[in-house]
């Protein structure tokens, strides 16, 4: 994977991956997942704060909204490895139907509770702790199916595929979210609904033997081991606990309801263009990518990223301007994307099919607490400073991260060829 010296081999053709049915019936049902659960996360966290704002300030509502991070990285945190060893034993395509059904009931209860006029925070942070729960198996899972699907030959051609289903999906589910809630959140809620029933009849057709070939040995046994190899691939542990500490500190789209309605004054519409910005960035990075693979300089590409993930942070947090932050978002999110990109095909290339469940799983803990995490530690720290400060504070820290991480993981950082 480091080895300049290999000769370039033909990149396969994206139209490749179009002939392998179950893995466009998987790209579908990652489409319309990532879609609703986009419209979902926005319409919770705004109604969070429309709710607080009745009787709170603006800190403490900002606050609340971070409440909602926590409350779904618990139960993400405390379930994903159990989870990882589940979609290393089972049927993945039945955890996610499964999984698909816990999101359907968040969803339904929150609906149902709006239209009755029992909405409250109490309840929209006990729907985020089912929310995280369904998510904690979905990851691993849906992580560890998509290879399944392809010759290995395509995967870093699906890998861009992948994430490009997520960051059109995290354009479209903003943007609409932003006028569904103006209408009212029980549009928003029951608008996933139906774009959750559509994931799980998608993923109900892939045909292909989804059951992985199991391991030896008891569970925790089975835990253990993917626990250790994760610390012992250095690139992999690297990869993942960068991405971790570079968004839990940068998370400034966790406070967006607070800048949309008392920062730049824009209201519900505003904050679904703000929200799409990042996906705007991250979009037009993945198709660049899923076009022309990335072949040499994978670790520089990675640090440069966060680091640019970083400065934009800081733009966004001291901008005043609604087009100047959008456009902050949006290279924030490209630069995200670009790092992702690579750790997830660096972090599959090298893993086995055996072990993708239980790596995912450690991948998705990472991950989790760097995104709800992320959100908690935006609201506190806007708390104490405000919404402002904890968004330049977040982005100076992403920075300070790049830098220390570059030290610690040399081997990442010289990281060449992801084939």
């Amino acid at each position: 994977m480091t080895d300049a010296h290999l000769p370039d081999e033909p990149v396969p053709s994206a139209r490749a991956l179009l002939k392998e049915r179950d893995y466009l019936f998987f790209w579908g049902t990652r489409w319309t997942g990532s879609f609703a659960a986009q419209i979902q996360s926005v319409a919770m966290g705004w109604q969070m704060y429309a709710l607080a704002r009745e009787t709170r300030t603006v800190a403490e509502s900002a606050f609340l909204v971070g409440m909602i991070g926590l409350a779904t990285f618990i139960p993400v945190f405390l379930l994903t490895l159990p989870a990882g060893e589940a979609a290393d034993r089972y049927d993945r395509r039945k955890l996610l139907i499964l999984c698909l059904t816990g999101e359907i009931a968040s969803v339904l209860t929150l609906g149902l509770a709006t239209v009755m006029g029992h909405a409250s925070p109490a309840l929209l942070l006990c729907v985020a702790v089912l929310f995280g729960s369904s998510r904690a198996f979905f990851a691993p899972a849906n992580t560890a199916l998509g290879p399944m699907l392809v010759p290995r030959r395509l995967l870093p051609r699906a890998i861009a595929w992948n994430s490009l289903a997520w960051q059109t999906a995290s354009i479209a589910g903003p943007t609409a979210a932003g006028f569904l809630v103006a209408r009212s959140a029980e549009t928003a809620y029951f608008t996933t609904f139906g774009l959750y029933l559509t994931s799980m009849l998608l993923v109900s057709c892939i045909r292909q033997n989804t059951k992985p070939e199991v391991s030896p040995g008891s569970r925790w046994q089975l835990i253990k081991e993917g626990l250790a190899y994760v610390w012992r691939q250095k690139i992999v542990f690297g990869a993942i606990s960068l991405d971790l500490f570079a968004v839990l500190l940068g998370g400034a789209t966790a406070l967006l309801p607070v800048f949309a309605r008392d920062v730049l004054h824009v209201g519900a519409e505003g904050f679904g263009i703000l929200r799409a910005g990042p996906a705007i960035g991250a979009t037009i990075v993945a198709f660049w990518l899923a076009a022309n693979p990335i072949r040499r300089k994978a670790g520089l590409y990675m640090f440069s990223g966060v680091a640019v993930f970083g400065v934009a942070t800081i733009v966004f947090g001291l901008s005043k301007s609604l087009w100047l932050s959008v456009g902050a978002l949006a290279v924030l999110g490209g630069a995200d994307m670009l790092s992702v990109y690579v750790r997830q095909t660096l972090v599959q290339l090298v893993t086995p099919d055996h072990m993708r469940g239980r790596v995912a799983a450690v991948s998705s803990v990472f991950v989790g607490a760097s995104n709800e995490l992320g959100e908690f530690e935006s609201g506190v720290v806007a708390r104490i400073l405000g919404p402002v400060g904890a968004a330049v504070f977040g982005g100076v820290g992403a920075v300070a991260v790049t830098a220390i991480w570059a030290k610690l993981f040399p081997d990442l950082r010289r990281a060449d060829r992801l084939e």
